[in-house]
């Protein structure tokens, strides 16, 4: 693996991808940990179709694709935040409306501005081949800025994610921190769906963190083992990508989906031979 992954960073644009993917995978990891704790996951999914209509009117207009969607699916992270924590209306059903009316648009504007060709495949699936060196700068800027936030606020998102109301009682300002949790996951959601697509980026909150959670039963415990796998899968899903040829993106959610399911598989023998 590590020569195919050396042989792999002797081309310029794999190497900008790479790099991008370790700190989107990264960064997704740790912020999937609090979503999926929190029963928040499908947000992510909601937000990435989000991102998939306002990827699909940049286009449009010609403009830069990450600076358009950035600002408007954390508007829409916001939203959905604050619908949620409505108990009138139901959440489920909102992320769904919204998701699938996002979807809708973006396909038509495509269908209209650019024809039903490659460029729906690649916004829906993602594309190696779609980074470009502004998309690399900004896309480690904003990387490093979630990054920054998460570990600045490692204690706040964890006792948030755990009880809100006792994390409220204690002095901490449950809504700006789950505020703070829905901006890092939105810009990290648009970063990561030039390579994974919308309708798979959700996987890289997802998978790594159930992952960990048959390994390891702290949240500290449970956020450093989903980083690293989210970072093993990524660059082992790379490089059978490289391989084969097959899509980036469904190469990585292969990747820890086997994984996730090998972890599994190993912990029932374990407890069947025990027993």
């Amino acid at each position: 693996m590590v020569d195919i992954l050396l042989e792999m960073l002797s081309y310029t644009f794999l190497l900008r991808a790479v790099i991008v993917g370790v700190v989107i995978s990264l960064c997704a990891a740790l912020l999937g940990v609090s979503l999926v704790l929190k029963r928040c996951a499908m947000i992510g999914d909601g937000l990435s179709h989000v991102g998939f209509g306002t990827l699909a009117v940049a286009t449009a207009l010609n403009t830069a694709p990450l600076l358009l969607s950035v600002p408007v699916v954390v508007l829409a992270a916001f939203f959905l935040l604050r619908i949620r924590e409505n108990r009138k209306l139901n959440t489920d059903a909102a992320i769904a409306l919204i998701s699938t009316s996002a979807l809708a648009v973006g396909i038509l504007i495509l269908s209209f501005s650019t024809g039903m060709n490659t460029d729906i495949c690649n916004h829906m699936f993602g594309s190696i081949l779609a980074m470009t060196k502004g998309d690399v700068t900004l896309s480690m800027l904003l990387g490093a800025l979630v990054l920054s936030l998460f570990c600045l606020f490692y204690n706040k998102i964890f006792a948030v994610t755990f009880d809100e109301d006792f994390a409220a009682a204690t002095g901490v300002n449950a809504g700006l921190y789950n505020m703070l949790i829905a901006f890092l996951t939105a810009v990290t959601i648009v970063l990561g769906m030039r390579m994974m697509g919308a309708l798979l980026i959700s996987s890289l909150l997802v998978f790594p963190t159930i992952t960990a959670m048959q390994l390891c039963k702290t949240f500290k415990s449970v956020t450093v083992c989903a980083g690293l796998v989210s970072v093993f899968c990524f660059l082992l899903g790379v490089a059978g990508s490289y391989i084969s040829g097959a899509p980036t993106g469904a190469s990585v959610v292969l990747v820890n989906g086997l994984l996730f399911l090998l972890i599994c598989a190993a912990q029932w023998v374990r407890r069947w031979v025990n027993s």
